[in-house]
């Protein structure tokens, strides 16, 4: 059966609202919730960027499913740290917190003002985060010199199990190349298509867990409505890589997405204000293979979303493949 989720975004809602709308996904239905880790939003329009790890820690202690995050250890945070906040929450509540692992964007990790690296670099980079990662989260002591330094490193409070360490990956290369190191893989919407192309690489080379996507979506109680909501808060998406990796300041997508028409955006977000029509939508999805499927409501309001697909879509979704 499909688990089907809740995305919370950091860089629209402020903490404390986003925590509410969590705890209200859990009692409408939802199976579990996932978040963003960002230090600045992708635009002004947004507005906001609290501390995911912080949010983490109240979200999980006020609800009782699953939550995740994406996040890019290596330049914003040390290796060692990202270790320690990941064994911590997994401590506090096990079984229940997963950490899917990326190279980054620049948007976020240039305020350490070290140079950004290329995607190989990032790559390359990651690979020695997630060994010194696991090697710690398995309790040993660990000192590493390379792109990252560590010295004697250990973690003294850890879970009895380390959680799945999840790759994120956009194409089917980099799914392919997570399928040697991750516990499982979560991406975007794209085409079906392209899904399938990135589902059958990360198995192809032997991944294994889970594969898990995030569907941006504007649903409304009028059509109008949805793509003026998705056109506001979502045409960053246009800005496809690498720039999407490369830029880093909110005005720069602003910049670039100026004069897209609301129409454009239905390339990216899934629009409409008919509930049918997006669990069709959501169905395809779900029939490419994915095993998690964790929705985005790009809207600043949540309350409509959550009760009205916890009661008319997910009950249906997580039929299809079942």
């Amino acid at each position: 059966m499909t688990i089907v989720g809740f995305h919370a975004s950091h860089e629209q809602l402020d903490p404390r609202t986003l925590l509410r709308a969590v705890q209200r996904a859990e009692q409408a239905g939802f199976d579990a919730a996932m978040c963003s880790d960002h230090f600045a939003p992708w635009s002004e329009r947004q507005g906001h960027s609290g501390f995911a790890w912080s949010w983490l820690g109240a979200a999980l202690a006020t609800t009782s499913f699953s939550l995740g995050v994406v996040t890019a250890p290596g330049q914003r945070y040390h290796p060692a740290i990202a270790a320690q906040a990941v064994g911590t929450l997994a401590q506090m509540f096990p079984d229940r917190f997963w950490a899917a692992l990326g190279s980054g964007e620049a948007i976020n990790e240039h305020i350490t003002g070290d140079e950004w690296p290329t995607k190989e670099e990032r790559e390359a980079r990651l690979e020695e985060t997630l060994d010194v990662m696991r090697r710690l989260l398995y309790g040993e002591k660990v000192t590493h010199h390379g792109r990252i330094t560590v010295d004697r490193a250990r973690l003294w409070t850890r879970p009895e199990s380390p959680p799945p360490l999840l790759g994120a990956a956009v194409g089917p290369e980099t799914a392919a190349w997570a399928a040697g190191w991750a516990d499982g893989l979560i991406t975007v919407a794209q085409a079906p298509e392209t899904l399938r192309e990135v589902v059958q690489a990360y198995r192809a080379s032997g991944g294994r867990g889970p594969v898990s996507v995030q569907v941006h979506l504007s649903w409304a109680e009028n059509e109008d409505e949805a793509l003026l909501i998705a056109h506001d808060q979502w045409r960053h998406a246009l800005v496809g890589p690498p720039q999407t990796w490369e830029l880093d300041d909110p005005r720069d997508f602003d910049r670039l997405t100026v004069d897209a028409t609301p129409g454009a955006i239905r390339d990216s977000v899934l629009v409409s204000a008919d509930l049918p029509w997006h669990l069709e939508r959501l169905a395809e999805l779900v029939e490419v293979g994915f095993d998690r499927v964790y929705l985005h409501h790009v809207g600043t309001s949540q309350d409509a979303f959550i009760d009205a697909f916890g009661e008319h879509v997910l009950p249906q979704l997580r039929e299809v493949g079942a």
